[in-house]
Parts: C-alpha cells; sequence; structure tokens
C-alpha cells in the first residue's frame, strides 16, 4: 500500500487530510498525520485573550475530533526527515516510509534568537502573544496594570499574520480606553519595516490609523538586544526604546525538525515553489502554510488558498500529470481596529491591497480598506468558520486566486 504522510496537525495538514481523505482510494493509500500534541489550536484567537475577549477554551480543541476516522493519526515527535529515503523517523523509533510527504510543519516564535529577549522577565514584563501561555500571561498583567509606556515590537520579518500586531496595538488603544486609564498608557509601535505594514498602501492607510488612536510609530527598528533589568530595547545601531511593558513578537522560524533535517534556510523554512508548492529540492515533498519560505502571509487564509491548490497539484502528482494549479499569493486578512469595527485586505504576490467590496461586487458585505462594523462581525464570525467549515476542508465562497472583481483600482 501507498503512503501519502502528512506532518503537522495544525491548520494546513488538517485541511489537506480532511481534502484528500474522500478522494483517495482506501484501498491503494494509507493517510498518515503526524503531530506532537494531541491540541488543536485557534492561532488567530491569541490576540483577543490579553483583553478578555476570549478564554483558552475558546481557542483549544481536540485535535482528534477535526481529522476523518479513516486516517491514521500519530501523537508523537519527529526526529528526522530522510528525503533522499523516502522516509522518517519518529522520536520513538519507528521508521515510516512514504511515497509523497506533505510538509505543514508551521512555525513558532523564538525569543531566544535575541539576547536578554528570553531572561527572567519574561511573561512577567516581558510579553509574547504568539502563544497560549504568553497571551494568557498578559491577560492576568493587564488586570492590575495602571498605566506606563506599552512598547510593541516585532523583532523582524517574516512572521506568523503580519497584521496581528498592529490589531494588537488597536485593541490595547481600546481596551485602555474602555478601562479609563488610556490618558495613563503611552502606547509604541516598533517595527523593523519602513511603515506599518509590508504593502505600501495598506502601510499608509494603517499608519494614519495609529496617529489618529494616538500610537507613535518607531519605524526601521531592527532590535538587537533587550536589557530587561533596564527596561529598554536596543536597536543594532543603539538607538533605545524604553518601556515599562514590552510585548514583543519575537523572530519566528520553521520547526527544529525541519533543521535537524537539512531541509530548510536560515529560519529553517523550506525552499518552495511559489506557484506549484512543491519542494524546490525533492519531487515528492510538497510544502503548505507556515512551513513554506513563500513571500506570502503566513496566515490561516493562505493556507486554506495553499491547499486548493495543493490539493489539484498533489493529485496530478500522483497520476504523473503536469502540475497546472498556481498559487498566486492570495491572503485574505481582517484587521479588528477596536470599538467594535475592523478593516479587510484582500491582496497576492502581485497585487496590492485596494479598495472596493468583497466578495460580492458591489454588495459585499464586506468593504476593502475601509473602517466598518461589518469587517469587525466578519473577524468574529471566523472562529466559527474555523472550526466547522475551513479545517474540515469544507467548499467556502471565496476563489484561491485572487479576483479582481469588486476593486477599485
Amino acid at each position: 500500500m501507498k503512503r501519502l504522510l502528512i506532518l503537522g496537525g495544525g491548520t494546513a495538514g488538517t485541511i489537506m487530510a480532511n481534502k484528500l481523505a474522500p478522494v483517495l482510494d482506501s484501498s491503494e493509500w494509507q493517510i498518515t498525520v503526524v503531530d506532537k500534541s494531541k491540541e488543536h489550536h485557534y492561532q488567530p484567537g491569541y490576540l483577543f485573550i490579553p483583553f478578555g475577549i476570549y478564554t483558552a477554551r475558546d481557542v483549544v480543541k481536540s485535535k482528534g475530533d477535526y481529522l476523518p476516522p479513516d486516517v491514521e493519526v500519530i501523537y508523537e515527535d519527529v526526529d528526522v526527515i530522510e528525503p533522499d529515503q523516502n522516509r522518517v523517523k519518529l522520536a520513538g523509533g519507528r521508521v515510516m516510509g512514504y511515497d509523497y510527504l506533505i510538509l505543514a510543519t508551521g512555525a513558532h516564535i523564538s525569543p531566544e534568537e535575541t539576547e536578554g529577549l528570553a531572561g527572567e522577565a519574561w511573561h512577567k514584563t516581558v510579553f509574547d502573544f504568539y502563544t497560549l501561555e504568553g497571551a494568557t500571561a498578559l491577560s492576568r498583567f493587564f488586570r492590575s496594570w495602571e498605566g506606563g509606556r506599552l512598547v510593541i515590537n516585532i523583532v523582524e520579518m517574516p512572521i506568523k499574520c503580519p497584521v496581528a500586531p498592529l490589531e494588537f496595538a488597536f485593541l490595547a488603544d481600546w481596551f485602555f480606553t474602555e478601562q479609563g486609564l488610556r490618558d495613563k498608557v503611552h502606547i509604541e509601535y516598533v517595527t523593523p519595516l519602513p511603515g506599518a505594514f509590508t504593502k505600501p498602501k495598506a502601510s499608509q492607510l494603517l499608519g494614519d490609523f495609529l496617529d489618529r488612536k494616538n500610537i507613535h510609530l518607531t519605524s526601521e527598528y531592527a532590535v538587537g538586544r533587550v536589557d530587561a533589568e533596564e527596561k529598554k530595547i536596543y536597536s543594532w545601531d543603539e538607538r533605545e526604546v524604553a518601556y515599562d511593558v514590552l510585548v514583543t513578537v519575537p523572530t519566528n522560524k520553521g520547526d527544529d525538525l525541519i533543521e535537524r533535517s537539512g531541509m530548510g534556510d536560515e529560519l529553517n523554512f523550506v525552499p518552495t515553489d511559489k506557484k506549484t508548492l512543491r519542494s524546490v529540492n525533492y519531487e515528492n515533498v510538497f510544502v503548505l502554510g507556515d512551513a513554506t519560505d513563500l513571500p506570502s502571509s503566513k496566515a490561516g487564509s493562505v493556507a486554506h488558498f495553499q491547499a486548493d491548490i495543493l490539493y489539484e497539484n498533489l493529485l496530478a502528482a500522483m497520476e504523473g500529470r503536469p502540475l497546472r494549479s498556481h498559487f498566486d499569493g492570495h491572503a485574505n486578512c481582517f484587521i479588528e481596529s477596536g470599538f467594535g469595527k475592523g478593516l479587510l485586505i484582500d491582496f497576492n504576490y502581485d497585487t496590492e491591497p485596494l479598495p472596493g467590496k468583497f466578495p460580492l461586487p458591489g454588495v459585499g458585505p464586506f468593504s476593502l480598506l475601509e473602517e466598518t462594523k461589518m469587517n469587525h462581525y466578519g473577524k468574529m464570525m471566523f472562529r466559527w468558520v474555523y472550526w466547522n467549515l475551513l479545517l474540515r476542508g469544507a467548499e467556502l465562497p471565496i476563489e484561491s486566486q485572487m479576483s479582481m472583481a469588486g476593486k477599485r483600482a
């Protein structure tokens, strides 16, 4: 029997298992998912935990509830991938061969990459919100904090969900306004980018939002070290920013497994063909989601759009056909802006976010590059869509290829 092996049971791996299980003949193909954790985390929900909007119960469920019953699931760490021999070695010693391999191993924060970041102040006065532990620790801290200098810093790009740090800044503005503390909280947004975001037009719009909300933007700031005792961050050119509370987005890296297996770049992301999603180096290996080195956003919507492309290309590869389905870098992101409103951006490799209506031209109901209550509702409704439709591989009314319909150039 042939084996399709999926390493990683997060968003990308779960979607692919659900899309492929109904179409691959179970008498010919064994689909196996390997993941070290039995918990599935709705990572976009971490953003809301520090502000008391979500709790851990809202973002954590059992992986087994979302994987097809006829898919073999192994909850174990992987020691190493040996792609030249088409096999992986599990931590417990088991060796598994494969005919095709999907790498959906994700990305994680690595605070230890920055001098002084992961020290004694970690989750005391220095926090992340990209992990459940960090988000819940920050929630506890904010309950009794009475104000001071709140610095939100991105150490380096790329990161998972590039708009999330901006959303955190906007929600902090809302939260401390609601608490009656906004005049006691100085919020500073410190980024290595030349502006608020990676795309110039959206960056200008989002930068204007920072100004309107009295959030100070410090751009082109590359953090070299953190002095937790002095409560200061220092750039490589020795510019300093003082803080009372530092909310950091540390260096994001691919899974350590990729480094052990010699399959990644310096940040452990896997070289991937930007159109076909096939590994640059191995014909029977495909890469999906945050594990890729693609110049697209590392976000759940991107994993969803990529999954549609990979589904077609993997079946083509199995049947010896050319890989004709191409990923265009499509990303779609709701941006929570606070006070019950939000924005929406839709873009790809070549096209910046544009104004207009989405997904129906002239109708919406969502507005692109515009702050509306409906966009906020879309952001909040997405959690239901994620658990009930997206993870299960359901067809959603959004094409994997970006459409210009409804957009104004």
